[in-house]
């Protein structure tokens, strides 16, 4: 199985901490999905003010006692627990440096849909990047914040 996350709303190139105005304003910013047990690997950083970005990554699933179990390269914690980390950083000639994450949680996918995914190859996320305070979103991403969606697996 593979899954894909679909990302519009994104909030743009500057970030300043709306809860400390002292804060510097950070420019370049950019979101990526992180790698597993790795903060520094990340898949195709896209600009935070894209029109929309969309990562594609594999994901095994197998059977447990509480439902299937999703695994792989971007699938972080543990059984049912798993999640996948939207990283939000600055770019600059040194690399990419982290500054919040969105916790997008795979405990939210309806049974339904997960097990239609598993069978058919494609689990799609779909969201908005953008949180109520117009910065990046960060925390826990559950539904309504996210829909998903199963599809044939060959689908772009």
């Amino acid at each position: 199985m593979r899954i894909r996350i679909d990302a519009v709303d994104l909030p743009g190139g500057t970030f300043q901490d709306p809860y400390d105005a002292a804060a510097p304003v950070l420019g370049a910013v950019h979101v990526a999905v992180q790698c597993r047990d790795r903060p520094a690997e990340l898949l195709d950083p896209q600009p935070g003010d894209a029109a929309s970005a969309t990562w594609t990554f594999p994901c095994t699933t197998t059977a447990s006692p509480t439902g299937t179990d999703v695994k792989g390269p971007y699938v972080q914690g543990r059984p049912g627990g798993r999640f996948i980390y939207l990283s939000w950083g600055t770019v600059d000639a040194s690399g990419f440096a982290m500054f919040r994450r969105a916790k997008v949680m795979l405990n939210g996918v309806p049974a339904d849909v997960l097990a239609a995914a598993a069978r058919d190859g494609l689990l799609v996320g779909r969201l908005g990047l953008t949180d109520a305070h117009g910065t990046p979103l960060c925390a826990r991403v559950l539904p309504p914040h996210i829909t998903w969606t199963a599809e044939p697996g060959d689908a772009a």
